[in-house]
């Protein structure tokens, strides 16, 4: 009897980062890789993994995304997963946001991430089988100040995900939205940020960044994308990666949403109570 072919993944965004790391993570374990990045000066960043081919993708062309999913077939001859990985970090009270800055934000992170799901559905739900991760953000669920338009975004892709959940299961096809919490990446360092800012915001948006200095390994949130994939469960939609963003929906279950956004805003304006300190871990440190 023949050995089974290796399974494939497509990640996008893998330049840096947890996509980066889930890259090597899949390939160690076995898998073929297709990963995306953006520029031309990144495709080697992948050079020396024997099973990883590096394409670019830039996930604001729709004509490209949705063309994306036949195009990663082709690589290795067959497609079981997706993690939509790509995206950017838009801060900046909403007041001093330009409208271009929040449509750009939404073509990233919601616009093109919808078109790379419509580029494998037909894939996988032909086949029969698939998962299909998106990557969501921990504000999603939290409501943080100064990143409104960011974690609308990642709302969007968190009820999106959980539509396709349900669209798609009596297909055989796995959908889940992955909810990182603060990690040490350079997503912060690339944010695209407001500017003319009037200075009522200066106070409390210097505040709520000192609060944000301590972030957890993004290796972390690596180990939960392999997690998510290979799991088998066809029932967990919503997983979460760092020990701040595993807290987040248990304690807003057991305050309730009204008195969570009381203890958070107190929490974002340097004002934390005790039980606010007992119940959310802070991020887990990088190891140097």
């Amino acid at each position: 009897m023949s050995p089974m072919p290796a399974k494939t993944i497509a990640i996008t965004g893998t330049a840096s980062g947890f996509g980066c790391l889930s890259v090597r993570r899949f390939a160690e374990a076995g898998w073929n890789v297709v990963a995306t990045v953006r520029k031309e000066a990144d495709l080697a960043v992948h050079a020396g993994l024997d099973r990883v081919r590096t394409l670019l993708l830039d996930v604001d062309d729709e004509d490209a995304d949705l063309r994306f999913g036949d195009l990663a077939r082709s690589r290795f001859g067959r497609l079981d997963a997706l993690i939509n990985n790509a995206g950017y970090f838009q801060s900046g009270p909403l007041e001093a946001v330009t409208m271009d800055q929040v449509h750009r934000q939404f073509q990233t992170n919601v616009f093109g991430l919808a078109a790379l799901n419509k580029a494998v559905v037909p894939i996988f739900r032909e086949q029969r089988s698939g998962v299909i991760v998106n990557v969501s953000s921990i504000s999603a669920d939290a409501g943080f100040p100064y990143t409104s338009v960011y974690q609308a975004s990642k709302a969007a892709v968190a009820a999106l995900t959980e539509g396709l959940h349900a669209e798609l299961a009596e297909f055989g096809v796995q959908v889940k939205a992955l909810h990182p919490g603060s990690m040490e990446t350079k997503i912060f360092g690339k944010a695209d940020r407001a500017r003319d800012v009037p200075d009522d915001y200066t106070e409390s948006w210097n505040t709520f960044a000192s609060l944000n200095l301590v972030r957890s390994d993004p290796a972390v949130t690596a180990e939960v994308m392999f997690r998510m994939v290979t799991d088998g469960d066809p029932r967990k939609v919503h997983y979460y990666s760092g020990p701040d963003a595993e807290a987040v929906p248990r304690v807003k279950q057991l305050l309730g949403q009204d008195w969570y956004l009381e203890e958070l805003t107190a929490r974002n304006r340097g004002r934390a109570t005790p039980l606010w300190n007992a119940l959310m871990p802070t991020p887990a440190r990088t190891p140097h």
